[in-house]
């Protein structure tokens, strides 16, 4: 079978030990192997909602050559893997060019939240019942 381009993107927790998530990020390149062609660490962001109660994770985009059968292995490792929040696997397109660095992030101020906590409130204050 022919290898492919893919990118990996693993969201890992935020809260576990560096040491934890260096073990995390060891055992899956070790699972990958010779076929890691790029590694970006992305660092901790702001997640759209919530994954196990946790607002935050810590991102890592592989970019991998890999075949169907390690696919498989890596998915069957990764969704038991404590620590690893989401994983996503994409194939790219021959010649698809390497990944954009991340957006930086604002860090929002405590009186947003503290504002957007309100209009949330008053949002669900004022629904209608159901």
């Amino acid at each position: 079978m022919a290898t492919r381009l893919y990118d990996l993107m693993v969201l890992l927790d935020p809260n576990a030990p560096d040491e934890r998530q260096s073990a995390l990020l060891s055992e899956i390149e070790s699972l990958i192997g010779s076929g890691v062609v790029g590694h970006h660490d992305w660092g901790t962001r702001r997640l759209a909602y919530e994954i196990d109660h946790r607002p935050e994770a810590a991102y890592h985009l592989f970019q991998i050559e890999a075949d169907p059968a390690l696919l498989e292995r890596l998915g069957q490792r990764l969704k038991i893997l404590d620590g690893v929040l989401r994983f996503r696997v994409i194939r790219l397109k021959p010649g698809s060019e390497p990944p954009p660095p991340p957006h930086q992030q604002a860090p929002r101020r405590r009186e947003e939240e503290e504002r957007d906590g309100r209009v949330a409130a008053r949002a669900a204050a004022d629904a209608p019942p159901s």
